[in-house]
């Protein structure tokens, strides 16, 4: 079995297709943190570790952008 550290947890996982969502729309850092309820300095902090990233804050985002948690994973 392999270490935990190896794995990458679901909230990692949501975090990276936001910000790859990001690139391919040119959002910019304000209005990410903005769909997010967030300060922009917090998306700075979700980038070292997401393990703070809130399934409201994902919804927030999903609703705000129009889009299903389906179509976010799948991008």
């Amino acid at each position: 079995m392999k270490k935990k550290a190896d794995r990458i947890t679901l909230h990692k996982k949501i975090w990276c297709k936001i910000r790859y969502y990001q690139q391919l729309n040119n959002i910019d850092d304000e209005v990410l943190a903005t769909a997010l309820n967030v300060h922009e300095r917090t998306l700075r902090e979700y980038d070292k570790n997401s393990a703070n990233v809130t399934m409201g804050k994902i919804d927030n985002f999903l609703y705000v952008n129009n889009i299903t948690l389906d179509e976010l994973l799948n991008a």
